[in-house]
């Protein structure tokens, strides 16, 4: 299953991108762990492949709620290559940041090392800012799409818990975040698994 949502996950890319820096993106991905890793630790998909496999899920669901909420027309409101862009590195802050660590686990009586994923980020500029800053290394970014991504995680942002109401402001000002976090959320609670 893992290289065949990688294949997919590239193919994506390649079809609907057209801006300059894609080919390069996808090099680096291919170096990393986007495909194998986890899409957390111990919530959503904490399996491997599971970044990839959420990333996905997460496309299919922005595509559904953007066709139901502006039918056919709604390559007036946003491109493929921006429902691309935006569902499918969404995360990318995630790349390289789960670890596998053991842990002592009593199994019928008996104590047993198990593995699970950890945290350990070399990068820690946050969550969706840090995608939108990783994404702009290699594609330029639109603003909206740079306002999805940045804003994704909704009310579980810590900006937001923080008392920031810049969340609120880009919800009104670009609705295609409204839209996105629903999407995230959607794959996040009804698609995947704990």
């Amino acid at each position: 299953m893992i290289a065949e949502n990688k294949e997919k996950f590239i193919s994506l890319l390649r079809e609907n991108v057209k801006r300059e820096g894609i080919e390069k993106l996808i090099d680096w991905l291919e170096t990393t762990d986007f495909f194998t890793a986890p899409a957390s630790t111990k919530f959503h998909s904490a399996v491997e492949g599971g970044l990839c496999a959420h990333s996905l899920n997460v496309y299919k669901r922005f595509n559904e709620l953007i066709k139901n909420e502006y039918g056919d027309d709604y390559t007036s409101h946003i491109s493929n290559e921006s429902i691309t862009l935006i569902a499918l590195l969404h995360d990318i802050c995630k790349v390289n940041t789960y670890k596998v660590d053991y842990k002592n686990v009593k199994i019928d009586g008996n104590w047993v090392q198990q593995p699970y994923y950890t945290v350990d980020d070399s990068l820690p500029y946050g969550h969706g800012e840090k995608s939108v800053y990783i994404i702009n290394g290699f594609v330029r970014l639109t603003r909206e799409e740079a306002m999805a991504i940045n804003w994704h995680m909704g009310g579980f942002d810590m900006r937001v818990k923080g008392g920031s109401y810049s969340l609120t402001d880009a919800f009104y000002k670009y609705p295609i975040c409204v839209l996105f976090h629903m999407a995230d959320f959607m794959s996040t609670y009804l698609d995947e698994t704990r």
